[in-house]
């Protein structure tokens, strides 16, 4: 099962810097534990509009997306509004998450505000919250967790157990390995050809290359590739022999 895997991380208090995102690194960590990868990420403010137009076109791809944020009662959250405006239903009472409040607030009253916390798009499913039952939902293979990572990483990792055993993919066994290039000429302009041709050769391996600047001077070139052992073998194997031809210094990275 070939699946894309993305994240819509939301709040206006991110994108203003008071808050540090703790989202984007663990999903990447889960994902990463069961052999998956975070193909994309967004970052949005609390624009019920902007929200809703994403969620459309998300939905649309076929991704599955973790979307983290603004999914409770006060006035800047926007996310159940805007998935229902994306869906094209109305929001209602959820009569599992009701039950969930129920017990959340056992022998206290339910009111109007609470019941907020589990009005939801129509026809969703909800995703259970370990840790204080307040659910978040799911629907068209986007889940909507909220803000506080507590909550929502255990919410995440129930959906990826729960819903996409089967993607999971073995984590031993691959390896990544990596040249350290410096030089005139180890820059990834100068190497484009080189890394097309690696791609289009060893298709079941992922290349990357990242440089690495000093103020203004290239310090040097990290290239390398992840995949199977002895694939990796052969594709560095293959990027040894043509940098060294192009007369550009290496190291393995370390």
């Amino acid at each position: 099962m070939s699946l894309t895997f993305g994240a819509v991380i939301i709040g206006d208090e991110i994108l203003s810097g008071k808050r540090q995102d703790k989202h984007f690194t663990r999903i990447a960590e889960l994902l990463g534990a069961r052999g998956l990868r975070l193909s994309w990420v967004e970052y949005l403010g609390d624009d019920r509009e902007r929200l809703a137009a994403t969620f459309r076109r998300t939905m649309a791809a076929g991704d599955v997306v973790f979307s983290c944020g603004g999914i409770g009662n006060t006035p800047d959250d926007h996310t159940r509004q805007a998935v229902a405006a994306a869906l094209g239903v109305d929001l209602e009472l959820h009569p599992e998450g009701f039950e969930e409040l129920k017990v959340r607030f056992a022998n206290e009253e339910i009111t109007d505000k609470r019941k907020l916390l589990v009005t939801f798009p129509q026809g969703v499913q909800i995703v259970p919250n370990p840790f204080n039952r307040i659910p978040g939902f799911m629907v068209k293979q986007h889940y909507f967790v909220p803000g506080f990572p507590q909550m929502a990483h255990p919410m995440i990792e129930w959906a990826l157990d729960t819903f996409y055993r089967d993607a999971f993919q073995p984590v031993d066994g691959r390896v990544e390995k990596a040249f350290l290039l410096t030089g005139p000429n180890a820059y990834e302009s100068a190497l484009l050809d080189l890394m097309e041709r690696i791609v289009a050769e060893y298709p079941d391996l992922r290349l990357f290359s990242l440089p690495s600047l000093v103020g203004q001077e290239r310090k040097h070139l990290e290239l390398g590739v992840e995949g199977a052992p002895l694939r990796v073998d052969a594709a560095m194997a293959e990027i040894q022999k043509e940098i060294e031809q192009r007369g550009i210094t290496w190291v393995w990275r370390p």
